[in-house]
């Protein structure tokens, strides 16, 4: 059995290693897509604010789920030796951003991100958990233009040995710290690719609850 049904389940027990946090006036930022059905349980649960950060991987030819790096706005990560074993060329790279740019843009506009405030406030930057760490720095990295007092990266459950680089996160929250570890997905007994509806739908719900 996995360690979590879904991404729900994921949420509750994150919300549960950030309770520190609760009902202050922080920033719940979920990664999308996944990450932001994490995000709503932990913003629901602890009573805060729910927003987005979108980010595209950069995915290695014909290995799509392998990220040789990751874009969000104004963030370019790319990892030299991700491409090597790819054996992908800088012209390669530079095909794969150019499509995943145009997606960038149109998932910002779809989901209606910034709509929270973030200077001088923790930003607690959410995803359904961490493989090689690309996503998770570059929505840290972009997130930083903002000037958030504080940044912290939550995740359910990533690699053993992974932490984030100091100039992405000031704090660094996971519950499962795990040494065989090859996909976030093995984590999950339902682990369904979610939808640009369902983003929307969980930022318009928390938003109205809120006023």
């Amino acid at each position: 059995m996995a360690l979590f049904a879904d991404r729900r389940a994921a949420g509750r027990v994150l919300a549960a290693h950030l309770e520190p946090w609760r009902g202050t006036d922080a920033v719940v930022l979920g990664i999308a897509r996944g990450g932001v059905v994490v995000a709503a349980e932990v913003a629901g649960a602890l009573g805060l604010e729910l927003d987005a950060v979108v980010v595209r991987k950069l995915g290695a030819a014909g290995q799509e789920e392998f990220a040789v790096g990751a874009i969000a706005e104004g963030v370019r990560i790319v990892t030299a030796d991700a491409v090597r074993w790819a054996g992908m060329t800088e012209h390669d790279v530079e095909r794969v951003e150019s499509t995943e740019r145009d997606e960038l843009r149109r998932r910002t506009d779809a989901y209606g991100t910034g709509r929270a405030t973030l200077a001088g406030r923790t930003a607690i930057v959410v995803d359904d958990g961490v493989a090689t760490g690309a996503s998770a720095v570059a929505a840290c990295r972009a997130l930083r233009r903002h000037e958030p007092s504080r940044i912290v990266l939550a995740v359910p459950v990533a690699p053993e040995r992974w932490m984030p680089p100091a100039d992405a996160a000031d704090e660094y929250v996971c519950p499962h710290r795990e040494a065989d570890f090859w996909a976030v997905g093995q984590f999950y007994d339902a682990f369904t690719q979610t939808s640009d509806e369902e983003v929307v739908a969980l930022l318009r719900q928390r938003h109205d609850l809120l006023g």
